[in-house]
């Protein structure tokens, strides 16, 4: 019977509503990755003007009629949930293009060549860093440029983008949004709220690429590694990544790191109480907005945990110290640069970085993992249990955080998601083992893949077999988009039923 009634009550999606919007984010997606296309003729690179040309010339081909189309302007949010999704892979199998000239030195033109292309589009624009490429220090400043590019925009660009065109869906942009009940309520206008994160976005990346240029005195390296820094991406121009670099260059990146792992509404909440109290009394207001955050306090206490536990699996040395807070930050935030070699680590600490990739950043981040404000919630429910076992019969008792109540609805979301990512991760570990792969080096790497952090053990490499790099596509682009909204597109109910007349 219920099921019978959710059956009248589900809408498929009406394809003009999707084909509109999807021509739509098309257009944005072509003018995005027409940066690199600029970029090759600055840098004068003609052989790869062609690959970067031809793929946004058929895009906009494509998408210019699409978005032209008569359609509803409301969205229903499976609608909404399969735009998204196909925005990333869309935008992915249009740069595989190009980068698969730069990584096999033909434009796709061997399926082998281009599934390596692809690879490393998917690890962009999922704000991943994984790479099957032997070594990047030979590739063309247009290559390195464009993941850096690509990861960026994919690390909140496409969803800031998203909201905006979804500007009369604000229950939708919540929800897309991952902003639990507990956290951050979001502003009626969605297209504002889309300005406020871009504008945080654009800010901190501009202080990361400063900060990388003072740091390192390479202004190209500085650009690809901030553009990857608040991204929380990892992409690097050294096949080493930054081990080995100065302490204070490595410093300087991770910092960045740490602070792109951080809310974005936070950072704006914390400017706004700054700003409206004026410089003398906003120096105290806008620390304090950030002191009273629990996912920032426990993403300090947690990268300083992981930090002390590698420190004390790690062999006596000089920078001992300083190689497990680097890597600490690296892992918590989800970025993915190397400070050191993680192959070499003992299994102890592959072990504590695993459960630093898989926990992740904060929500309304560009961190990957399951979120921090989940963990919080699953340890207020473990005490809820804990309190309940020795309350009386009748108390009425509830999960908070910040003095507000959990709703059983979001408890449930929490667990569901939380469940979702340690099975995607166990499902893509199975096909390791079963390929041959050590046991513990399988599970860093599809942790390290689904959380979208991009730490390897060198599994991802050129020869992993074909079969191994689309488990790992699949699971960067999974755990982007939180499997749901992936789910939400496999769904049958999604593409066949009934279809809903109202605009």
């Amino acid at each position: 019977m219920a099921d019978r009634r959710l059956d009248t009550l589900r809408h498929a999606v009406r394809w003009p509503v999707l084909l509109r919007h999807l021509g739509m984010l098309g257009v944005v997606l072509a003018t995005l990755n027409g940066v690199p296309l600029v970029a090759t003729v600055i840098w004068g690179e003609p052989a790869q003007v062609a690959a970067y040309a031809l793929p946004l010339l058929a895009l906009l081909a494509i998408s210019l009629p699409l978005a032209r189309l008569a359609a509803p302007e409301r969205l229903q949010l499976n609608e909404a949930l399969a735009v998204v999704v196909l925005a990333f892979v869309l935008g992915s199998l249009v740069m595989s293009i190009p980068l698969a000239q730069a990584v096999a030195g033909t434009p796709g033109g061997s399926l082998g060549g281009w599934l390596d292309g692809w690879f490393e589009a998917v690890s962009a624009i999922t704000s991943t860093g994984l790479s099957t490429a032997a070594t990047v220090e030979d590739k063309p400043a247009s290559f390195l440029f464009a993941r850096a590019w690509m990861q960026w925009y994919g690390g909140l660009g496409i969803v800031v983008l998203s909201l905006a065109l979804f500007l009369h869906n604000g229950m939708f942009a919540r929800q897309l949004m991952e902003t639990e009940a507990v956290g951050e309520t979001l502003v009626s206008s969605t297209k504002a709220y889309a300005r406020r994160m871009l504008a945080v976005y654009v800010v901190l990346t501009l202080s990361a690429v400063g900060g990388l240029w003072l740091a390192t005195g390479d202004g190209f390296v500085a650009l690809t590694h901030g553009l990857s820094a608040v991204s929380t991406g990892g992409f690097s121009t050294f096949d080493a990544s930054v081990a080995g670099w100065s302490r204070l260059a490595a410093a300087t990146a991770l910092l960045f790191s740490l602070l792109g792992a951080v809310s974005l509404p936070l950072w704006h909440r914390a400017w706004q109480q700054g700003w409206k109290q004026g410089w003398r009394e906003g120096w105290r207001r806008g620390p304090a907005e950030l002191g009273r955050d629990p996912e920032l306090r426990l993403l300090l206490v947690a990268t300083l945990t992981i930090a002390g536990l590698l420190w004390l699996w790690a062999p006596a040395g000089e920078g001992r110290a300083a190689d497990a807070l680097l890597l600490a930050m690296s892992a918590q935030s989800t970025t993915g640069f190397a400070p050191a070699n993680v192959a070499a680590l003992d299994d102890a600490s592959k072990l504590t970085l695993i459960a630093s990739m898989l926990v992740g950043g904060s929500v309304g981040s560009t961190a990957g993992g399951f979120k921090l404000l989940r963990l919080l919630i699953l340890l207020r429910l473990l005490q809820l249990v804990l309190a309940r076992a020795a309350a009386p019969r009748h108390a009425v008792l509830g999960v908070h955080l910040q003095a507000r109540q959990v709703a059983d609805e979001d408890l449930w979301r929490v667990l569901l998601v939380v469940l979702l990512f340690v099975g995607l991760a166990f499902v893509s570990w199975l096909a390791f083992v079963a390929h041959g792969y050590p046991a513990l080096d399988a599970l860093f790497e599809v942790v390290s893949a689904s959380a979208t952090v991009g730490l390897s053990t060198g599994i991802a490499r050129p020869e992993l077999e074909p079969v191994l790099k689309l488990v790992l596509c699949l699971a960067m682009l999974a755990g982007r988009l939180e499997i749901l909204a992936l789910l939400v597109l496999l769904h049958p109910g999604t593409w066949f039923g009934k279809r809903t007349e109202v605009a």
